[in-house]
């Protein structure tokens, strides 16, 4: 496994000759084997942060290090997970998993041994031959999860993964991440709009400003939840009622809601 370390991270874009920083001055550290949710208003400079990591962009100014390596472009490391499932539509659910696996240059024999492992863990069984458009949401998103694991990264990089699922799949598919997590543990940075979704799946929850792309607040969500022994692989409705699932998922709201308040009464004044 590998740390994710963001140092003095800044992204500009420039648009019609105008700036605009997305990213300012980013100190952030996702640790070896941990899971970090990153939560804050559309635009905010989340998912530039999750490509930073990919290496699908590079920063302005400062450094990404993955395992204590430069990034400087994508690798076999890190797999990212987006909200649309980005499957092949003319492959079977057992070509799309074994897709990374061939470009890596896995023997057949090899290659199907890790597609009909990550097949049965993901609860794909029976599914094997059938085209995404076949599938639920949940099914492909169960896939591209599937075939990002396959290819063993040390980093899962995903981006708001369950944001197009209907409420009763988005939870299902929360506990199978966690599931899964338990079983093959990776370092995760985990996007996501979702108070709930973030409290109850992290370790840390990062909450970002809606303006200029900095860090509000760092909120260990594990600390409280070991001591009242609330672990993060029971079902979420076991959890929600919890005093401190209610005092963390309170905290994070309430720094989200503030930042909208001022900016409303900025653009009033």
């Amino acid at each position: 496994m590998s740390d994710i370390r963001f140092q003095q991270i800044g992204r500009v874009f420039t648009r019609n000759g105008e700036a605009t920083a997305a990213l300012e001055n980013i100190d952030l550290h996702v640790r070896d084997g941990e899971f970090v949710a990153i939560v804050g208003p559309s635009g905010c400079g989340k998912t530039t942060l999750m490509r930073l990591a990919a290496g699908l962009d590079a920063p302005t100014s400062g450094q990404v290090l993955v395992g204590g390596e430069g990034v400087n472009g994508p690798g076999p490391d890190r797999a990212v997970v987006f909200q649309q499932f980005a499957l092949f539509p003319w492959k079977t659910v057992a070509e799309n998993i074994a897709f990374g696996l061939r470009c890596k240059g896995l023997r057949d024999a090899e290659r199907d041994a890790q597609v009909a492992h990550y097949v049965r863990l993901m609860g794909l069984q029976g599914r094997e031959d059938a085209y995404p458009h076949q599938l639920s949401g949940g099914m492909q998103q169960r896939v591209a999860i599937a075939r990002s694991y396959a290819l063993e990264p040390e980093v899962l990089l995903m981006d708001e993964p369950f944001g197009a699922l209907d409420a009763q799949t988005r939870t299902v598919m929360q506990e199978e991440l966690l599931r899964l997590c338990a079983i093959s543990p990776r370092t995760v940075m985990f996007i996501t709009h979702a108070v709930e979704e973030a409290v109850y799946l992290a370790d840390r929850v990062v909450v970002m400003s809606r303006q200029g792309g900095s860090i509000v607040a760092d909120i260990d969500v594990g600390s409280t939840r070991r001591l009242e022994q609330w672990s993060r692989h029971e079902r979420i409705e076991d959890v929600m009622d919890l005093p401190s699932f209610v005092d963390f998922r309170s905290r994070v709201w309430k720094l989200l809601r503030d930042q909208d308040f001022h900016t409303i009464a900025s653009e009033m004044a």
